[in-house]
């Protein structure tokens, strides 16, 4: 059964209540997939062909996190993006994070410890008002366990006029929140959730100054500013902004990503971020949780057996259930699960 939403067709998305997890196709994009395995399956597709795909995802990124496409560089997962991040801070730095933070968002600055490097968990409000007593903060935007949103105006705030680096992971609300983040001096998303597109790229902004103070540590042919130049010999040549940090594409996830990102750009994004909170906000109060404005709900239970028999597909994190309601999910859905947690 398809299911139209915001201009586009979603196949199977009655019940599917898991993008936390990995996003659904939108169908445009999943025929471009077809189309593209098929010329593969032949020996006709044109490896060039996805370099449009890589301009178009970055494009959309920036658009997305409201950031110069120039200081939006490429990477396979948002860890391994992370990673190159960590690497540049200073010896003896001082991390901060939240406790129980997802951690492909931490574990790149916890492996600095052999350089001195500490990294302290601390509560959201503990956080954000001592954030600027810190020389590094790595934090997601909304929480993969449970969908607390942070709150980026007050860290904002607290860390105007330090030298303190804010790294913001955007992975559990980019596709669904509207976003503005130029402030920020890193960003980072893997496109395979709320960007609906397939696993294996992720897309990382950068501020000039942690680019200016960065390794290309997996420096490659298509980092150089003309990728199709730089394939053999030396010098060394790489792009002057953030491509330089670039990997070389994921195939066939980049075709997606190039296709899902400017398409979300393109939407009334307070029109997506109001359908999927009305959803949330609605299975809240019906099942009286305190309110969060996202679109991530954690229901106190563990039994998905119910759940599964009516067609609700969710997971378990941090012992409970679950749910996120993305812009292809409808009042059907949200009745389905109401019908079976009562």
């Amino acid at each position: 059964m398809r299911r139209e939403a915001f201009g586009a067709e979603f196949s199977c998305a009655e019940g599917f209540l898991n993008s936390p997890t990995y996003g659904l196709p939108p169908q445009f994009m999943f025929d471009a997939l077809q189309e593209c395995l098929r010329a593969w399956q032949t020996g006709t597709m044109q490896v060039p062909s996805f370099d449009e795909s890589v301009s178009a995802g970055r494009a959309g990124y920036a658009a997305l996190v409201s950031v110069p496409v120039e200081s939006v560089t490429m990477a396979g997962t948002v860890s391994a993006a992370l990673g190159l991040v960590a690497a540049a801070i200073p010896d003896g730095s001082r991390v901060a994070t939240l406790r129980n933070e997802f951690t492909s968002t931490s574990f790149p600055f916890a492996a600095q410890a052999p350089r001195g490097v500490t990294i302290t968990e601390l509560s959201p409000d503990e956080l954000v008002t001592t954030a600027r007593d810190y020389d590094l903060v790595t934090v997601s935007l909304v929480q993969s366990a449970n969908g607390a949103v942070l709150d980026v105006d007050a860290l904002r705030a607290n860390l105007a006029g330090t030298e303190t680096i804010s790294v913001i992971d955007v992975t559990q609300a980019v596709g669904w929140k509207n976003i503005d983040l130029p402030w920020a001096d890193v960003t980072v998303a893997a496109v395979y959730k709320w960007l609906l597109a397939p696993r294996g790229t992720a897309w990382m902004s950068l501020s000039e100054r942690v680019s200016g103070s960065m390794i290309p540590h997996a420096a490659n042919w298509y980092a150089g500013e003309e990728p199709w130049s730089t394939i053999y010999g030396l010098p060394l040549r790489l792009a002057a902004d953030a491509r330089r940090f670039d990997v070389s594409p994921t195939w066939f996830s980049v075709l997606g990503a190039g296709l899902t990102l400017p398409w979300l750009a393109s939407l009334d994004r307070s029109a997506v971020e109001a359908h999927t909170l009305d959803l949330a906000s609605r299975l809240r109060t019906e099942l009286q949780l305190p309110q969060e404005p996202s679109a991530i709900v954690s229901v106190p239970t563990t039994s998905t057996d119910k759940l599964a028999e009516a067609g609700i597909r969710a997971s378990i994190r941090a012992g409970a259930v679950r749910v996120g309601f993305h812009l292809y999910n409808t009042e059907d859905d949200l009745d389905r699960l109401l019908d079976v947690l009562r």
